[in-house]
Protein backbone atom coordinates (compact mmCIF):
# COMPACT_ATOMS: atom_id res chain seq x y z
CA UNK A 1 0.00 0.00 0.00
CA UNK A 2 1.63 3.55 -0.58
CA UNK A 3 2.74 5.54 1.97
CA UNK A 4 0.36 8.24 1.14
CA UNK A 5 -2.70 6.11 1.67
CA UNK A 6 -1.26 4.74 4.99
CA UNK A 7 -0.49 8.60 6.34
CA UNK A 8 -3.80 8.83 5.72
CA UNK A 9 -5.41 5.76 6.79
CA UNK A 10 -3.49 6.75 9.99
CA UNK A 11 -4.39 10.00 10.48
CA UNK A 12 -8.00 8.67 9.88
CA UNK A 13 -7.80 6.34 12.85
CA UNK A 14 -6.02 8.65 15.48
CA UNK A 15 -9.22 10.78 15.41
CA UNK A 16 -10.73 9.90 18.41
CA UNK A 17 -7.52 11.47 20.29
CA UNK A 18 -7.59 14.94 18.36
CA UNK A 19 -9.52 16.11 21.14
CA UNK A 20 -7.96 15.06 24.23
CA UNK A 21 -4.80 15.66 22.55
CA UNK A 22 -5.57 19.25 22.00
CA UNK A 23 -7.23 19.80 25.27
CA UNK A 24 -4.22 18.88 26.99
CA UNK A 25 -2.13 20.96 24.93
CA UNK A 26 -4.53 23.94 25.91
CA UNK A 27 -3.79 22.88 29.68
CA UNK A 28 -0.08 23.28 28.94
CA UNK A 29 -0.21 26.48 27.57
CA UNK A 30 0.01 25.38 23.48
CA UNK A 31 -3.29 26.19 22.02
CA UNK A 32 -5.91 28.52 22.30
CA UNK A 33 -9.11 26.64 24.72
CA UNK A 34 -11.22 29.48 22.87
CA UNK A 35 -10.26 28.14 19.23
CA UNK A 36 -9.77 24.80 19.38
CA UNK A 37 -12.58 24.14 16.99
CA UNK A 38 -10.53 25.57 14.32
CA UNK A 39 -7.59 23.15 14.79
CA UNK A 40 -10.89 20.60 13.69
CA UNK A 41 -11.65 22.53 10.87
CA UNK A 42 -14.89 24.72 12.13
CA UNK A 43 -14.42 28.13 10.85
CA UNK A 44 -15.00 31.09 13.67
CA UNK A 45 -15.45 33.41 11.23
CA UNK A 46 -18.03 33.44 8.02
CA UNK A 47 -15.98 33.35 4.66
CA UNK A 48 -16.24 36.19 2.95
CA UNK A 49 -18.15 36.94 -0.69
CA UNK A 50 -16.07 36.55 -3.70
CA UNK A 51 -12.42 35.04 -4.12
CA UNK A 52 -10.49 33.82 -1.87
CA UNK A 53 -6.62 33.98 -1.14
CA UNK A 54 -5.32 31.60 1.38
CA UNK A 55 -1.75 31.50 3.16
CA UNK A 56 -0.37 29.57 5.46
CA UNK A 57 2.95 30.02 7.92
CA UNK A 58 3.53 26.84 10.38
CA UNK A 59 5.05 29.15 13.22
CA UNK A 60 6.18 32.68 14.05
CA UNK A 61 8.73 33.30 11.59
CA UNK A 62 6.71 31.44 8.69
CA UNK A 63 3.39 33.92 9.61
CA UNK A 64 5.55 37.17 9.77
CA UNK A 65 7.28 36.27 6.52
CA UNK A 66 4.01 36.28 4.74
CA UNK A 67 3.10 40.05 6.01
CA UNK A 68 4.14 41.80 2.50
CA UNK A 69 2.47 39.22 0.60
CA UNK A 70 -0.65 39.99 3.25
CA UNK A 71 -0.55 43.39 2.75
CA UNK A 72 -0.48 43.83 -1.13
CA UNK A 73 -3.57 41.38 -1.35
CA UNK A 74 -5.78 43.55 0.51
CA UNK A 75 -4.19 46.54 -1.16
CA UNK A 76 -5.62 44.98 -4.94
CA UNK A 77 -8.90 44.14 -2.48
CA UNK A 78 -8.56 40.69 -2.54
CA UNK A 79 -10.08 38.74 -0.12
CA UNK A 80 -7.28 37.29 2.52
CA UNK A 81 -7.17 34.01 4.95
CA UNK A 82 -4.56 33.80 6.98
CA UNK A 83 -3.57 30.45 9.23
CA UNK A 84 -0.14 29.20 11.43
CA UNK A 85 -0.47 26.23 13.96
CA UNK A 86 0.85 28.17 17.04
CA UNK A 87 -0.25 30.20 19.58
CA UNK A 88 2.88 32.30 19.52
CA UNK A 89 2.18 32.81 15.77
CA UNK A 90 -1.34 34.01 16.03
CA UNK A 91 -0.15 36.91 19.35
CA UNK A 92 2.41 37.87 16.73
CA UNK A 93 0.70 38.00 13.85
CA UNK A 94 -2.43 39.42 15.99
CA UNK A 95 -1.56 43.73 15.92
CA UNK A 96 0.48 43.34 12.69
CA UNK A 97 -2.55 42.02 10.11
CA UNK A 98 -4.29 45.02 8.09
CA UNK A 99 -7.63 45.41 8.29
CA UNK A 100 -9.24 43.08 5.65
CA UNK A 101 -7.10 40.06 6.46
CA UNK A 102 -8.35 37.24 8.39
CA UNK A 103 -6.54 34.76 10.87
CA UNK A 104 -7.65 31.26 11.77
CA UNK A 105 -5.82 28.46 13.00
CA UNK A 106 -4.62 25.49 10.83
CA UNK A 107 -6.68 22.09 11.15
CA UNK A 108 -4.77 19.05 11.94
CA UNK A 109 -3.80 17.15 9.11
CA UNK A 110 -6.73 14.73 9.21
CA UNK A 111 -8.92 14.07 5.73
CA UNK A 112 -11.76 14.40 7.71
CA UNK A 113 -10.48 17.99 9.47
CA UNK A 114 -9.18 19.40 6.37
CA UNK A 115 -12.38 18.69 4.20
CA UNK A 116 -14.20 20.49 6.59
CA UNK A 117 -11.68 23.30 6.42
CA UNK A 118 -12.16 23.49 2.54
CA UNK A 119 -15.74 23.47 2.69
CA UNK A 120 -16.13 26.31 4.76
CA UNK A 121 -13.18 28.59 3.04
CA UNK A 122 -13.20 27.31 -0.58
CA UNK A 123 -9.79 29.18 -1.43
CA UNK A 124 -9.30 30.20 -4.89
CA UNK A 125 -5.76 30.19 -4.46
CA UNK A 126 -3.14 28.89 -1.79
CA UNK A 127 0.45 29.97 -0.51
CA UNK A 128 2.01 28.05 1.69
CA UNK A 129 5.53 29.31 3.57
CA UNK A 130 8.52 27.74 3.26
CA UNK A 131 8.36 23.82 3.38
CA UNK A 132 5.29 23.40 5.01
CA UNK A 133 4.00 19.99 3.61
CA UNK A 134 0.96 18.46 5.31
CA UNK A 135 0.30 15.78 3.15
CA UNK A 136 -3.77 15.66 3.94
CA UNK A 137 -3.89 18.93 3.19
CA UNK A 138 -2.17 19.42 0.07
CA UNK A 139 -4.25 16.16 -1.29
CA UNK A 140 -7.46 17.91 -0.50
CA UNK A 141 -7.10 21.36 -1.60
CA UNK A 142 -4.92 19.56 -4.99
CA UNK A 143 -8.16 16.59 -5.39
CA UNK A 144 -10.33 20.54 -5.62
CA UNK A 145 -8.53 22.78 -8.29
CA UNK A 146 -6.72 24.99 -5.61
CA UNK A 147 -3.56 26.22 -7.46
CA UNK A 148 -0.83 25.59 -4.91
CA UNK A 149 2.27 27.55 -4.72
CA UNK A 150 5.19 27.28 -2.35
CA UNK A 151 6.46 30.72 -1.45
CA UNK A 152 9.77 31.75 0.70
CA UNK A 153 10.43 28.08 0.07
CA UNK A 154 13.41 26.49 1.77
CA UNK A 155 14.39 23.09 2.31
CA UNK A 156 17.32 21.83 4.20
CA UNK A 157 20.23 20.09 2.62
CA UNK A 158 18.86 16.94 5.80
CA UNK A 159 15.46 17.08 4.83
CA UNK A 160 16.12 17.06 1.16
CA UNK A 161 18.02 13.90 1.62
CA UNK A 162 15.17 12.25 3.88
CA UNK A 163 12.47 13.13 1.53
CA UNK A 164 15.34 11.73 -1.20
CA UNK A 165 14.94 8.69 0.02
CA UNK A 166 11.22 7.73 -0.40
CA UNK A 167 11.13 8.92 -3.88
CA UNK A 168 7.87 7.78 -4.92
CA UNK A 169 6.40 9.70 -2.18
CA UNK A 170 8.37 12.99 -2.74
CA UNK A 171 7.55 13.06 -6.30
CA UNK A 172 3.50 12.09 -5.38
CA UNK A 173 3.63 15.23 -3.09
CA UNK A 174 5.84 17.53 -4.75
CA UNK A 175 4.03 17.05 -7.83
CA UNK A 176 1.38 18.69 -6.47
CA UNK A 177 2.90 21.68 -5.93
CA UNK A 178 2.09 24.07 -9.06
CA UNK A 179 4.69 26.77 -8.29
CA UNK A 180 7.59 26.59 -6.39
CA UNK A 181 9.36 30.03 -5.34
CA UNK A 182 12.30 29.25 -3.05
CA UNK A 183 14.54 31.98 -1.66
CA UNK A 184 17.51 30.61 -3.79
CA UNK A 185 19.16 28.84 -6.36
CA UNK A 186 20.40 25.84 -3.82
CA UNK A 187 16.42 25.81 -2.84
CA UNK A 188 14.99 25.75 -5.96
CA UNK A 189 17.33 22.90 -7.05
CA UNK A 190 16.49 20.54 -4.03
CA UNK A 191 12.55 20.97 -5.04
CA UNK A 192 13.18 20.50 -8.59
CA UNK A 193 15.10 17.15 -7.91
CA UNK A 194 12.04 16.37 -5.17
CA UNK A 195 9.54 16.49 -8.16
CA UNK A 196 8.55 19.95 -7.74
CA UNK A 197 7.17 21.62 -11.24
CA UNK A 198 8.27 24.77 -12.05
CA UNK A 199 10.75 25.71 -9.42
CA UNK A 200 12.72 28.99 -9.42
CA UNK A 201 14.42 32.05 -7.62
CA UNK A 202 11.74 34.82 -5.80
CA UNK A 203 14.38 35.84 -3.01
CA UNK A 204 13.60 35.89 0.77
CA UNK A 205 10.42 37.20 1.52
CA UNK A 206 11.69 38.25 5.15
CA UNK A 207 14.03 41.23 3.76
CA UNK A 208 10.82 42.98 2.68
CA UNK A 209 9.40 42.40 6.52
CA UNK A 210 8.53 45.54 8.17
CA UNK A 211 10.50 46.20 11.65
CA UNK A 212 8.59 44.63 14.42
CA UNK A 213 6.10 47.17 15.74
CA UNK A 214 6.60 48.43 19.42
CA UNK A 215 4.45 50.78 21.73
CA UNK A 216 5.89 53.92 21.52
CA UNK A 217 5.08 54.97 25.25
CA UNK A 218 6.08 51.90 26.51
CA UNK A 219 9.60 52.12 24.81
CA UNK A 220 9.84 55.66 25.76
CA UNK A 221 9.58 54.40 29.50
CA UNK A 222 11.49 51.36 28.72
CA UNK A 223 14.61 53.76 27.99
CA UNK A 224 14.09 56.16 30.28
CA UNK A 225 14.36 53.60 32.75
CA UNK A 226 17.74 52.09 31.18
CA UNK A 227 18.86 55.67 30.43
CA UNK A 228 22.55 55.83 29.48
CA UNK A 229 23.38 52.60 30.99
CA UNK A 230 24.97 50.02 28.24
CA UNK A 231 22.97 47.77 26.80
CA UNK A 232 23.14 44.32 24.96
CA UNK A 233 20.31 41.89 23.96
CA UNK A 234 20.74 38.08 23.39
CA UNK A 235 17.66 37.20 21.67
CA UNK A 236 15.68 33.57 20.92
CA UNK A 237 18.23 32.53 23.23
CA UNK A 238 18.07 28.36 23.30
CA UNK A 239 18.60 26.52 26.59
CA UNK A 240 22.57 24.89 26.74
CA UNK A 241 23.38 28.93 25.48
CA UNK A 242 21.49 30.21 28.72
CA UNK A 243 24.92 29.72 30.92
CA UNK A 244 26.84 31.28 28.06
CA UNK A 245 25.12 34.43 27.69
CA UNK A 246 25.35 34.60 31.72
CA UNK A 247 29.17 34.24 31.58
CA UNK A 248 29.75 36.06 28.97
CA UNK A 249 27.50 39.18 30.91
CA UNK A 250 29.32 38.46 33.94
CA UNK A 251 32.78 38.83 32.11
CA UNK A 252 31.75 42.02 29.73
CA UNK A 253 30.10 43.52 33.19
CA UNK A 254 33.68 43.70 34.85
CA UNK A 255 34.69 46.16 31.77
CA UNK A 256 31.11 47.85 31.66
CA UNK A 257 29.61 47.75 35.43
CA UNK A 258 26.50 49.49 34.02
CA UNK A 259 26.03 47.01 31.78
CA UNK A 260 22.67 45.63 31.42
CA UNK A 261 21.68 42.49 29.44
CA UNK A 262 18.15 41.95 28.07
CA UNK A 263 17.89 38.18 27.70
CA UNK A 264 14.87 36.77 25.35
CA UNK A 265 14.53 32.63 24.78
CA UNK A 266 13.09 31.51 22.45
CA UNK A 267 10.45 29.72 24.68
CA UNK A 268 9.17 32.54 27.33
CA UNK A 269 8.20 29.40 29.58
CA UNK A 270 11.85 29.39 30.23
CA UNK A 271 12.05 32.90 31.57
CA UNK A 272 12.12 31.75 35.39
CA UNK A 273 14.93 29.04 35.33
CA UNK A 274 17.03 32.01 33.30
CA UNK A 275 16.46 33.75 36.76
CA UNK A 276 17.33 31.00 39.21
CA UNK A 277 20.68 30.88 36.73
CA UNK A 278 21.75 34.29 36.72
CA UNK A 279 21.03 34.18 40.94
CA UNK A 280 23.13 31.52 41.29
CA UNK A 281 26.35 33.06 39.66
CA UNK A 282 25.08 36.30 42.50
CA UNK A 283 23.57 38.15 39.50
CA UNK A 284 20.99 41.13 40.00
CA UNK A 285 17.67 39.86 37.70
CA UNK A 286 14.45 40.64 37.40
CA UNK A 287 11.75 39.52 34.87
CA UNK A 288 9.45 41.65 32.09
CA UNK A 289 6.44 39.32 33.76
CA UNK A 290 7.17 41.12 36.97
CA UNK A 291 8.54 44.29 36.12
CA UNK A 292 7.97 46.61 33.18
CA UNK A 293 11.71 48.13 33.02
CA UNK A 294 14.72 46.82 34.75
CA UNK A 295 15.81 48.72 38.20
CA UNK A 296 18.68 50.90 38.35
CA UNK A 297 20.82 47.60 39.75
CA UNK A 298 19.40 44.91 37.57
CA UNK A 299 22.63 43.39 35.41
CA UNK A 300 19.87 40.58 33.68
CA UNK A 301 16.60 41.24 32.58
CA UNK A 302 14.78 38.55 31.13
CA UNK A 303 12.41 39.48 28.23
CA UNK A 304 9.93 36.95 29.18
CA UNK A 305 6.70 37.75 26.87
CA UNK A 306 6.03 37.21 23.53
CA UNK A 307 5.92 40.02 20.67
CA UNK A 308 8.56 42.27 22.02
CA UNK A 309 11.23 41.70 20.10
CA UNK A 310 10.38 44.88 18.70
CA UNK A 311 11.29 47.41 22.18
CA UNK A 312 14.27 44.43 22.20
CA UNK A 313 15.81 45.60 19.34
CA UNK A 314 15.20 49.46 19.66
CA UNK A 315 16.51 49.69 23.11
CA UNK A 316 19.77 47.59 22.30
CA UNK A 317 22.59 48.47 19.65
CA UNK A 318 24.34 44.86 20.12
CA UNK A 319 22.63 41.55 19.72
CA UNK A 320 23.52 38.35 19.69
CA UNK A 321 21.07 35.67 18.09
CA UNK A 322 20.89 32.69 19.54
CA UNK A 323 20.67 28.73 18.73
CA UNK A 324 24.47 29.71 17.14
CA UNK A 325 26.31 29.32 19.86
CA UNK A 326 25.74 25.51 21.64
CA UNK A 327 22.95 24.91 19.08
CA UNK A 328 22.85 25.22 15.38
CA UNK A 329 20.67 26.57 12.94
CA UNK A 330 20.88 30.34 13.74
CA UNK A 331 18.07 32.55 13.73
CA UNK A 332 16.85 34.82 11.48
CA UNK A 333 19.03 38.34 12.43
CA UNK A 334 16.93 40.38 9.61
CA UNK A 335 14.98 42.55 12.22
CA UNK A 336 17.78 43.66 14.37
CA UNK A 337 19.76 44.19 11.27
CA UNK A 338 16.99 46.32 9.67
CA UNK A 339 16.96 48.36 12.91
CA UNK A 340 20.31 49.37 12.73
CA UNK A 341 21.54 46.79 15.87
CA UNK A 342 24.94 45.68 15.23
CA UNK A 343 24.66 41.71 14.99
CA UNK A 344 27.35 39.06 16.64
CA UNK A 345 26.10 35.45 16.29
CA UNK A 346 27.85 32.04 16.95
CA UNK A 347 29.52 30.08 14.02
CA UNK A 348 26.59 27.36 13.72
CA UNK A 349 24.27 29.57 11.52
CA UNK A 350 23.39 27.09 8.62
CA UNK A 351 19.64 27.90 8.60
CA UNK A 352 20.07 31.23 7.40
CA UNK A 353 23.96 30.99 6.09
CA UNK A 354 23.42 33.51 3.10
CA UNK A 355 21.91 36.38 5.41
CA UNK A 356 24.51 35.65 7.77
CA UNK A 357 27.31 35.77 4.84
CA UNK A 358 26.26 39.05 3.62
CA UNK A 359 25.97 40.82 6.80
CA UNK A 360 28.73 39.45 7.71
CA UNK A 361 30.62 40.34 4.17
CA UNK A 362 28.95 44.22 4.84
CA UNK A 363 31.17 44.32 8.26
CA UNK A 364 27.25 44.80 9.93
CA UNK A 365 27.60 41.54 11.70
CA UNK A 366 30.55 39.21 13.45
CA UNK A 367 31.39 35.52 14.58
CA UNK A 368 32.28 34.80 17.97
CA UNK A 369 33.11 31.34 19.26
CA UNK A 370 32.45 31.16 22.74
CA UNK A 371 31.41 33.09 25.53
CA UNK A 372 34.95 34.85 26.18
CA UNK A 373 34.43 36.06 22.58
CA UNK A 374 31.14 37.01 22.69
CA UNK A 375 31.76 39.01 26.04
CA UNK A 376 34.87 40.70 24.54
CA UNK A 377 33.26 41.72 21.37
CA UNK A 378 30.43 43.20 23.28
CA UNK A 379 32.29 45.29 25.98
CA UNK A 380 34.43 46.41 22.81
CA UNK A 381 31.54 47.51 20.69
CA UNK A 382 29.76 49.48 24.09
CA UNK A 383 33.17 51.31 24.79
CA UNK A 384 33.37 52.76 20.83
CA UNK A 385 30.28 54.14 19.98
CA UNK A 386 31.42 55.20 16.40
CA UNK A 387 32.96 51.27 15.35
CA UNK A 388 29.20 50.75 17.00
CA UNK A 389 26.92 53.04 14.62
CA UNK A 390 28.92 52.13 11.55
CA UNK A 391 28.67 48.35 12.18
CA UNK A 392 24.63 49.14 12.69
CA UNK A 393 24.53 51.58 9.57
CA UNK A 394 26.52 48.46 7.35
CA UNK A 395 23.91 45.77 8.97
CA UNK A 396 20.85 48.17 7.68
CA UNK A 397 22.05 48.40 4.29
CA UNK A 398 23.10 45.27 3.46
CA UNK A 399 19.47 43.89 4.68
CA UNK A 400 18.27 47.51 2.41
CA UNK A 401 20.18 46.11 -0.63
CA UNK A 402 18.37 42.11 -0.64
CA UNK A 403 14.89 43.04 -0.42
CA UNK A 404 11.99 42.90 -3.48
CA UNK A 405 11.13 39.45 -3.03
CA UNK A 406 7.60 40.32 -2.33
CA UNK A 407 7.28 42.05 -5.95
CA UNK A 408 8.92 38.90 -7.45
CA UNK A 409 6.15 37.12 -5.93
CA UNK A 410 3.27 38.35 -6.97
CA UNK A 411 4.63 38.74 -10.64
CA UNK A 412 4.92 35.14 -10.86
CA UNK A 413 1.34 34.24 -9.34
CA UNK A 414 0.13 37.36 -11.56
CA UNK A 415 -1.68 34.73 -14.11
CA UNK A 416 -3.19 32.91 -11.00
CA UNK A 417 -4.92 36.58 -9.76
CA UNK A 418 -6.08 37.40 -13.88
CA UNK A 419 -7.56 34.30 -13.89
CA UNK A 420 -9.48 35.16 -10.23
CA UNK A 421 -10.07 38.39 -11.72
CA UNK A 422 -11.87 36.79 -15.08
CA UNK A 423 -13.87 34.31 -13.20
CA UNK A 424 -15.22 37.00 -10.82
CA UNK A 425 -16.44 38.98 -13.63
Amino acid sequence: MPLLTLYRLAASAALPLARPLLALRAAQGKEDPLRLGERLGYASLPRPEGRLVWLHGASVGESLSLLPLIERFVARGVETLVTSGTTTSAKALAPRLPAGARHQYAPLDAPRFCERFLDHWRPDLALFAESELWPNLIRAAHRRGTPLALVNARISIESAQRWSRLPGVAGKLFGMIDLCLAQDEGNAERFRALGAPRARIAGNLKFDVAAPPVDELKLAAFQSALGARPVFAAASIHPREEPLILDAHQEAARALPQLVSLVAPRHPARGARILELAKERGLSAELRSTRDAPSSGAGIYVVDSIGELGLVFRAATVVFMGRSLAESGGHNPIEPAKLGCAVLHGPHVEDFAEIYGELDAAKGAARVLDAPGLAKAVAYLLSEPARLRKMGRNAAGAISKLGGASREIMTAIEPYLTQLSVERG
